[in-house]
């Protein structure tokens, strides 16, 4: 598989220093316990958040493809103070997204993803699946601007999804740095995502850090932050 892996991948390799095992403590061990605490938020959302809650986090995935999180939740802060999460058309919507990267396409997604979830319970439909990457699967079929990395964030910030990889280019390149995959893909299909996914959660168990807490750790040593 580790082959066919490599025909998809950029051919050009992660120009930076390695890390090892040992590095990723180094930085783990001080911030585990607001790593920790900042997963047990998100389980909190899960356990007693309204639909519009739920649906608050969706719109903040759907905004974050190529664009700075925190740009993205300052959006989404404004969006709900205007009341435009409910009810805004494409153009409102669209003119809150200051600094959002393909604002005008994003908004659509918004609207559309809020047109399907006025007709169904987000919490019920979310609460169906046997598991959660069945309700990946579900979510990249069905909301259009949801791929594999936005569906396992979406869920991951909600509490479902400790267990599904958020593969951005942040983790994707201290993964190669860390030498769990060759390469950095530049546009990862299905099968490289799915496959990708497995080997960071064999290398998580490798070096006892629970995946949910390697992925906020990763976006941690680049970003500088424990966030969303």
């Amino acid at each position: 598989m580790k082959s066919e892996i490599k025909e998809e991948l950029n051919p050009e390799r992660v120009k930076s220093e390695p890390l090892s095992i040992q590095d990723l403590h180094e930085l783990y061990d001080p911030i585990k316990d607001q790593i920790e605490e900042r997963l047990a938020e998100f389980q909190r959302i899960w356990e007693t958040a309204s639909d519009e809650d739920l649906f608050r986090e969706m719109v903040f995935c759907l905004l974050t493809p190529q664009s700075k999180a925190r740009i993205c939740w300052r959006a989404v802060e404004r969006l709900e103070r205007k009341c435009l999460i409910t009810s805004g058309e494409p153009c409102q919507v669209q003119e809150e997204l200051v600094g959002v990267r393909f604002n005008q396409r994003k908004a659509e997604y918004v609207c559309l993803a809020r047109s399907m979830f006025s007709h169904r319970s987000l919490r019920t439909t979310l609460a169906g699946f046997s598991s959660h990457a069945a309700a990946r699967e579900w979510l990249v079929a069905n909301v259009l601007g949801l791929g594999y990395k936005e569906a396992s964030h979406f869920l991951r910030n909600i509490g479902l999804g400790e267990d599904l990889a958020i593969l951005d280019r942040h983790i994707l390149k201290n993964l190669a740095l860390l030498g769990v995959i060759d390469k950095v893909p530049e546009s990862p299909t299905k099968r490289l995502y799915i496959e990708i996914e497995k080997q960071m959660t064999a290398f998580s168990s490798q070096a006892g850090i629970p995946m949910g807490q390697l992925d906020l750790l990763l976006w941690y040593k680049e970003a500088g932050e424990i966030f969303k």
